[in-house]
């Protein structure tokens, strides 16, 4: 066993956001959202269920506050409902479409949360688009990122003095190809082309939207949350490299590229015309929208889960594969491999390839079904082993000089975890969903042990 120290500094946190645990989805002047119209949708959601009570956050939030604090959380990253700020999606005339209501609310989480020494991280926009703008095209307008930079600055007008730390949008891969193409989630459009102009109308709405909180937020720290699930070839055939590298840019490079002023990847610009993806090419980037893409941030964050194992089954000369994914023994529920070593090659190949200066792990977490026992008790031991490992990685990769500054565990509540409902439970505190009742897990505890010694105890192999 080894006890790894990570550098003074280092911010360890819990993440959530705002239509998952929330609740209170028609209170207080909220509008509805794609995802209220989705869940209510049916057949679209696994379980049949909604998002319209989730953990009640809305109204429980002095308690989970308080469970942050007794656990020694530093940083707390959450995100604001735009329908609950913007019912309409627009402010309107004399600010009229502004629900003060709404931002009366994340003022008192604010607060609660300085008043408990807790760090406030903001993400703007974490999948619930209003959905008057959805009715106007979505993110499939262009006038959508208009839309989301007024968020941005009247967010940020009312939450800056207190707020420094800002995400303008959470995973823009799920929020345009597995909404738009692939159509897991909300709005469940299924169209390639409507797909790649949503992924550009957010790149977009980011760097618009990093401009308003440069001006309205004194020493602001600005980034973007990225999903990354790296591929690693399945064979050493040609074959197999070609469909990890064009994994790699359906999935990666395609958002990291322009967001670092590279422009979207040449290769996979090619690939999408040959396909008919793009019949028009980029016909929807105008003049000077990469340069407003690639405006300066402060830090990057990287939501990691899992890796994707890349196979060219359609290929007759393919070589006999040699890299299988695990067996379901080492996946989580949600059916996801267990790859820290992908994780530390992911750390790196950010630092050393991208050169960018400062990287903050916005998501890490599992799924594990552990229910309480008679005691109360709730021994979710897969999870905590899951964590050691994925922290024991970000160890090694900082000895390497990769500058990770912060650790946000995904998540701090089992909530509503999207098309699979309330099937998953990624929480290290267990949620009741018919009576509300908050039960910390074992992997609680250890977070707690691990955030108060800034270290975590790992085995051998956690560090192979």
């Amino acid at each position: 066993m080894a006890k790894l120290v990570f550098p003074d500094g280092f911010l360890w946190g819990v993440a959530t956001s705002a239509y998952q645990i929330e609740g209170a989805w028609n209170e207080d002047g909220r509008g509805e959202s794609i995802w209220d119209r989705f869940a209510h949708t049916p057949g679209r959601i696994q379980d049949g269920s909604t998002g319209d009570v989730a953990c009640d956050h809305y109204h429980h939030w002095p308690e989970d506050v308080a469970i942050m604090k007794q656990l020694g959380i530093q940083v707390y990253r959450f995100s604001v409902s735009w329908p609950r700020i913007l019912p309409e999606g627009r402010i309107g005339p004399n600010g009229k479409g502004l629900n003060g209501k709404g931002l009366n609310f994340y003022d008192r989480l604010v607060d609660g949360l300085l008043e408990a020494g807790i760090i406030p991280f903001v993400t703007l926009y974490h999948w619930d688009l209003p959905q008057t703008l959805q009715e106007k095209g979505g993110w499939a307008a262009r006038d959508t990122a208009a839309a989301f930079a007024e968020l941005a600055d009247v967010t940020t007008r009312r939450l800056g003095d207190r707020v420094q730390n800002w995400i303008t949008h959470n995973e823009p891969w799920c929020t345009s190809l597995l909404s738009h193409q692939i159509g897991e989630h909300a709005p469940g459009w299924q169209n390639w082309y409507a797909a790649l102009r949503v992924a550009h109308h957010v790149l977009l709405s980011h760097g618009l939207a990093t401009e308003r909180i440069r001006a309205n937020v004194k020493n602001s720290q600005v980034g973007i949350a990225l999903n990354f699930e790296p591929a690693e070839p399945a064979s050493p055939s040609p074959a197999d490299y070609h469909a990890a590298r064009l994994w790699d840019g359906y999935y990666f490079r395609w958002f990291l590229d322009p967001l670092c002023g590279r422009r979207y990847p040449a290769d996979m610009l090619d690939y999408y015309q040959r396909q008919g993806y793009l019949p028009h090419g980029l016909d929807f980037v105008q003049a000077a929208d990469l340069d407003t893409i690639a405006r300066p941030t402060d830090f990057l964050g990287i939501n990691y889960y899992t890796r994707h194992v890349a196979r060219d089954e359609s290929s007759p000369d393919n070589r006999p594969q040699t890299v299988f994914p695990a067996p379901v023994s080492k996946r989580t529920e949600m059916g996801w491999e267990v790859s820290p070593q992908t994780f530390y090659n992911l750390l790196n190949r950010l630092h050393f390839e991208y050169q960018i200066p400062k990287l903050i792990v916005t998501e890490n977490g599992c799924s594990y079904l552990e229910e309480p026992d008679e005691g109360g008790r709730v021994a979710d031991t897969r999870r905590i082993q899951f964590l050691q490992g994925h922290l024991a990685a970000a160890h090694r990769a900082i000895q390497n000089g990769v500058p990770l500054a912060g650790y946000f565990q995904w998540s701090l509540l089992d909530n509503f975890e999207w098309a699979r409902g309330y099937t998953q439970r990624f929480g290290i505190i267990h949620v009741d969903y018919a009576t509300q009742k908050r039960t910390l897990k074992d992997s609680a505890f250890w977070y707690r042990d691990v955030i108060a010694t800034n270290s975590v105890i790992s085995s051998q192999r956690d560090l192979q």
